[in-house]
Order: C-alpha cells, then sequence, then structure tokens
C-alpha cells in the first residue's frame, strides 16, 4: 500500500479558463472529458462545443519553499505544471436524416494513442461519431521588420540625393572626395532615421506551429449514442460501446468493427438492462470489462468466444441487490468503471457509491465509498428533476491506494484504500480546495442513462408530480462531473463548468 492519507494534503496548483463569481457561462464551453496521456507529459479537454485543448507539462517547480526543502532528507521531485499548447475543432452539429435526430457535437469522451515519431494520436468521440486526431509540431519560417543601421542607410540616403544636386560638378579635391561632403554628412546624420515609408528591411525568423489533423473517422457504426471508447493494451485496436452495443476497431481501419457484444432483445419490450462503460484491460489485451444499468460488471475473454455477452464473470454486490425500489435501481446503474494499474481491481462509480472491486471476488466489492448518502430521502426528488442520471466519472492513483470522484457544489473527493468507510477528503474546485473540507455538518446537511435510458426507465411514470428540491442541501446546478488522475504523480485535474483546476498532494 502506498502512503496513508492522513499524510496527503491537498494543494490548489493551476486553474485555466477560470471565471469571476456571477460570471454567465456558456453551454459551448462548458468541459465535458479530462483525461491525460499515458505519461502525464500532455492533458487533453473536450468541451460542449465540439472543441479539443492540449495542455503540455513544462519543467514544473518544486512543491515547497526553499527553506522547508533544506530540512527534508528524501529527494524532491519536480511539481508538473502545464501550459496550453493548442486547439482544434473536432466535431461539429450533424444530422441523421434517416433518423430525423440532430447529432450534438458535444465531446463525450477522449482517448491517447502511442504514437513511435513526435506526433501526438488523440481518439475523440461524440454521440455517434469517432475520429482520430493527429497533432504535429512543424517549424516555420515567420516573417518580421527589421531596421537596417542608421547610418548606413542615411549615407545611402545621402548619395542618392548629392547625384541630383545642381551644383555637383564642382571641383573636387585632388583625391576626388567633395571638400564640403564631411560637413553635409555630419550635419544630415543627426535627424535623418530610417522610418516605415521608407521601407525596413523583412527577415525571416524560424519558430514552431502545431497543427492538427484528422486522420480516421470512424462512424455509422453505432444505432444508439456512444458511452465508452478504450485503447487496447496491444496499441493497435480501441473498443467503443453504446447501449447495446461494444465494437471492436482496428485504429488503422475506419470502414469495419467486429461486433463483440450484442444485448438488444429480439422485442426491445423485453429489454431489462442496457450497457453504460466499458474499458480494456490494462495489460492482457483478450480483456475487458463492462458495466451496466443493473450495477452488474461482466468480466469478458475475447479468446473464448466470438460474442462475448455469454460468457462473462460477473461482478454484483449481492448485499446491495437484497432490498431495492425503483429508484434506487436507477442510483445503482454505474456510470464509469476504471481498472487498476495492476490489473487485478476495477474502481466502479454508481449515483450513490464509489466501489474497488479485485476481479477475483465476485459477490461484492472489496470496499465501498458512500458518496451521496445524504441525498437518499431525496431520491424521489432527484428523480423528477432528472439529477439521478448524471454521470460522474471516478479515477485511481497509480498505486491503486486512492480514489477520487466527483459530486454535487463543484466537490470532488479523495479516499484512501487504508481509510475504511469514512468519508475521505472533501474538496471544493476553487484556489482553496480545503476551504470545506474539515466542515463536519457537511454530510450531515449536505443522467446516468443515454436518453435511450431514461426513456426505458421513465416508463409508467410520466405522471409524477415535480416535488420541490430547493431543500436539497447542495448546489445541483453545479457539477463536477469529470476529473483525471495523473499517471505517475498524485495530480488530480478536475472540471467545474468552463474551468479546469489542478491540484497536487
Amino acid at each position: 500500500m502506498g502512503s496513508s492519507m492522513r499524510t496527503m494534503e491537498w494543494k490548489f496548483s493551476q486553474v485555466f479558463g477560470e471565471r469571476q463569481p456571477g460570471e454567465k457561462v456558456e453551454e459551448i464551453d462548458t468541459i465535458s472529458a479530462v483525461e491525460f496521456d499515458s505519461e502525464g507529459d500532455y492533458l487533453a479537454t473536450g468541451d460542449h462545443g465540439g472543441r479539443v485543448v492540449l495542455f503540455e507539462r513544462t519543467n514544473g517547480n518544486y512543491p515547497c519553499s526553499r527553506k522547508e526543502l533544506e530540512h527534508i532528507d528524501s529527494p524532491v521531485t519536480l511539481l508538473p505544471l502545464y501550459r496550453y499548447k493548442t486547439e482544434f475543432q473536432s466535431h461539429d452539429i450533424e444530422f441523421d436524416y434517416l433518423k430525423s435526430l440532430e447529432i450534438g457535437e458535444k465531446i463525450n469522451k477522449l482517448r491517447w494513442c502511442t504514437c513511435l515519431n513526435n506526433s501526438l494520436l488523440i481518439l475523440s468521440m461524440n454521440d455517434r461519431t469517432i475520429k482520430l486526431w493527429k497533432v504535429s509540431d512543424h517549424k516555420v519560417k515567420k516573417a518580421k521588420e527589421v531596421n537596417s543601421n542608421a547610418h548606413v542607410y542615411s549615407e545611402n540616403a545621402l548619395l542618392s540625393e548629392r547625384s541630383f544636386m545642381s551644383d555637383h560638378s564642382k571641383p573636387s579635391v585632388p583625391n576626388g572626395y567633395p571638400l564640403e561632403w564631411d560637413e553635409w554628412v555630419t550635419k544630415k546624420s543627426r535627424y535623418i532615421s530610417p522610418t516605415v515609408e521608407e521601407g525596413p528591411h523583412v527577415m525571416l525568423d524560424s519558430g514552431k506551429c502545431t497543427s492538427s489533423r484528422c486522420r480516421r473517422v470512424y462512424s455509422h457504426a453505432h444505432d444508439y449514442n456512444i458511452n465508452s471508447i478504450s485503447i487496447n493494451s496491444d496499441c493497435e485496436t480501441f473498443l467503443s460501446a453504446d447501449d447495446l452495443r461494444i465494437n471492436i476497431w482496428n485504429l488503422e481501419v475506419s470502414n469495419q468493427c467486429f461486433n463483440i457484444t450484442d444485448m438488444k432483445p429480439l422485442d426491445m419490450e423485453d429489454l431489462v438492462e442496457v450497457i453504460t462503460s466499458a474499458e480494456f484491460h490494462p495489460v492482457s489485451c483478450n480483456l475487458l470489462a463492462y458495466s451496466s444499468s443493473r450495477g452488474f460488471i461482466r468480466l469478458v475473454d475475447m479468446r473464448q468466444s466470438a460474442l462475448c455477452d455469454q460468457n462473462a464473470r460477473i461482478l454484483q454486490d449481492r448485499e446491495a441487490h437484497g432490498s431495492r425500489s425503483f429508484f434506487t435501481e436507477i442510483a445503482g446503474s454505474i456510470s464509469d468503471i476504471k481498472f487498476a494499474k495492476d490489473g487485478r481491481h476495477i474502481l466502479s462509480r454508481d449515483y450513490m457509491n464509489l466501489k474497488l472491486w479485485d476481479l477475483r471476488m465476485e459477490s461484492s466489492p472489496v470496499i465501498s465509498f458512500k458518496i451521496h448518502e445524504y441525498l437518499r430521502p431525496k431520491l424521489s426528488e432527484l428523480y423528477n428533476g432528472d439529477f439521478i442520471f448524471d454521470k460522474f466519472d471516478c479515477c485511481i492513483s497509480k498505486d491503486g491506494c486512492h480514489f477520487a470522484t466527483g459530486t454535487y457544489s463543484n466537490i470532488f473527493s479523495v479516499f484512501c484504500h487504508d481509510g475504511g468507510h469514512i468519508d475521505g477528503i472533501t474538496l471544493e474546485a476553487s484556489k482553496n480546495p480545503n476551504r470545506i473540507s474539515h466542515n463536519p455538518d457537511y454530510h450531515k446537511h449536505t443522467g446516468l442513462f443515454t436518453s435511450f435510458a431514461c426513456g426505458f426507465h421513465r416508463r409508467g411514470h410520466e405522471n409524477s408530480s415535480l416535488n420541490n428540491i430547493n431543500d436539497v442541501p447542495c448546489d445541483l446546478n453545479s457539477k463536477l462531473m469529470h476529473l483525471a488522475w495523473h499517471p505517475t504523480k498524485n495530480l488530480i485535474a478536475c472540471a467545474a463548468k468552463c474551468s479546469l483546476y489542478i491540484y497536487y498532494a
């Protein structure tokens, strides 16, 4: 196990796109995806407007002052800092003419691909289309204006004027130099200087330019909204999952994919669950896991069968499935799963809990952290307001001992494997993240599906009355849904509306 959570003090590092209190935030500027690359050298974000913004790591600085460094015996690593690199428009609004459906440009997921040269490869997706982008740095020559030497320029101008003087035929001294020349140059050079009208010289200066180009477009393979993409450890294939199907693609082939999971029944009235998230195993290229709206996690081996929806190991919390109501079934739907780096554990997030699973234990999670327990009495109001369908991401540290996830009021929580069932450290997305972490009354007082799945669960409940949720002890409109953990450092990047906050421990 890693260091105990008691020794981890989270501090603010950077913020990009911070807005002033009360400043209006456009919907298209809201961040919808955050992802580090495998080395942590680059950070990517996607937004509701279909744009992808890339940040690159700089040399950084030390996380403490020089005086504090003098009293530290162990070596201290530099704190990673990031700077803006480039951005590009990945997706635009599309229209499905066969279904008379408009496809939004919102970026739902981003995944970095391995690249052997100095270029960057990144997968981005909206509801129906996946694109592979290549980002490269090029050397370019930029034109800039430079004024030449003032004295030389003045002398040339004087020679030009001298040739048109009416008295240029006067006799000179024996060596051919006019007697009045020296005096004239001295007087003229005092006030003659090159100006813009005289035409400064244009020189070429070499620099760097970042360009992005779409290399592949993977489309027309999903009838329902895509919720997941994941790169395989073989660095050649990736998966894409929607509500009912999982497809396998080759990165170099955009017009063909292989369907490995199909949960669509013959009669859609018999549908009981949908796929909510899917992820490849970090080490074994033949293993993958996907979660469902019933709170199950299925681990499948592609070597056993070409169609993997039947032959699967099912991870389920049998204790949680004891007594369930209509609202607890919706809240139990898993919105995100992440494999630990060792490949032996899976972290899952549903609306109410964050759970850590051991692949060798199918009956219950190793540990469960309560996130929204204080909202349990309000599930009916949350359902009527569609808040119960919010999808919250989760992330896990490199050592597999620390976990993080977001909640309402622009808050995220960090938990430790050794911490048991405690509430963890609660932080707010601001420059002072710890200002509410020590409030003992916070937890006392204070869509999980696509549109297709929401409609499925709402059947028979159209006439539910909309109750007053003003007494819900948190700001439901301020959601911290997307965050990512640095692959090698205790560094978390999280998105609060259009602002990207970075914290270190």
